[in-house]
């Protein structure tokens, strides 16, 4: 069952890429908002934030991170409130999952949640990998994991031993952004779609080498113990980017799928850099909250921001 969730809940949220808020998504009458005012009541927020403007155009890149602990201290209020004097917020993909997809990741748990028949993680880890999750699960009576998918083994090692909440944390950006172009009517548009026959596809048919990478990643953020969660989302409050990046968690979400996914994740990057370039000839003010380390790793949208002669306002992200 639980693995049951875990594959539902990635199809739907992409991790972190959640359904379209249908309700706000219609075009409000234009907002007279002064522009300085947006970005002070953003950057007040604590969150991460980058603006670039190009004639009458200005795009603000609200860096966000999922999993943050209910008691964080930070000003989502402000951010909220930035948000709703925007002319038009992007939002990240959609999943479109139809019932008959639903059905299949059912039909097909077993493939996608356990390994092929006779086969334990020691089958595809290194000695070195073995043995580092061998002592991290060393006080777990259940030994179920060394038959689990590779990719849910990785899940489990950052919900159960790194501290990370995923979408079950306390408010994030994404929710505080969507929330704010409902109440106010503003534009929320999503920079793309991904169906749900590809993302199921890709979990089914993917072997198992391909998730190696993440269970890698996985077990370093899990030998960093309960508290790696915590010290990632207070350097996101304390606009430590480059940290955050390179937090254990953070490279574990990017290996793991559909981030890691070889098909998926260019998709992805691909729709995002598009969006961006659309608002940056749409007049007003544009909001867009994306996965942080989408936006600040190494070439990817800031630098290829950068790249293209712009000029870049915020936080340090290298």
């Amino acid at each position: 069952m639980r693995t049951f969730v875990i594959a539902v809940s990635a199809l739907v949220l992409l991790a972190g890429t959640g359904l379209p808020d249908r309700s706000a998504a219609q075009t409000p009458e234009p907002q007279a908002a002064e522009l300085d005012e947006i970005v002070v009541l953003a950057r007040r927020s604590g969150a991460p934030m980058w603006t670039v403007t190009r004639g009458d155009s200005t795009l603000i890149l609200v860096g966000a991170i999922t999993g943050i602990p209910r008691d964080l201290a930070w000003r989502p209020d402000d951010l909220e409130a930035a948000a709703a004097r925007s002319d038009q917020i992007l939002s990240p993909q959609e999943g479109r999952a139809s019932v008959t997809d639903l059905l299949r990741v059912i039909w097909r748990a077993r493939t996608i949640g356990l390994m092929p028949q006779g086969q334990t993680t020691a089958d595809y880890l290194t000695p070195e990998y073995q043995a580092r999750l061998e002592a991290i699960m060393a006080d777990d009576r259940n030994q179920d994991w060394r038959t689990k998918s590779l990719l849910f083994v990785g899940f489990d090692l950052m919900q159960d031993k790194a501290g990370y909440t995923g979408r079950r944390g306390g408010d994030d950006a994404m929710d505080v952004i969507r929330r704010a172009a409902r109440r106010a009517r503003v534009s929320l548009r999503p920079v793309g779609t991904v169906r749900g026959d590809e993302l199921i596809d890709s979990l089914i048919t993917a072997p198992q080498t391909a998730h190696v990478p993440c269970v890698e990643a996985a077990i370093a953020a899990a030998e960093q113990g309960p508290d790696a969660a915590r010290e990632r989302a207070e350097d996101w409050r304390a606009l430590r980017v480059a940290d955050v990046v390179a937090s254990p968690i953070d490279r574990a979400l990017n290996q793991c799928w559909p981030w890691g996914d070889p098909e998926i994740a260019p998709q992805l990057r691909q729709q995002w850099a598009a969006a961006i370039e659309t608002a940056m000839i749409s007049p007003g003010v544009t909001m867009g909250v994306a996965p942080i380390r989408l936006l600040a790793d190494e070439g990817g949208v800031l630098d290829g921001l950068v790249a293209r002669g712009f000029e870049v306002a915020g936080p340090e992200w290298k």
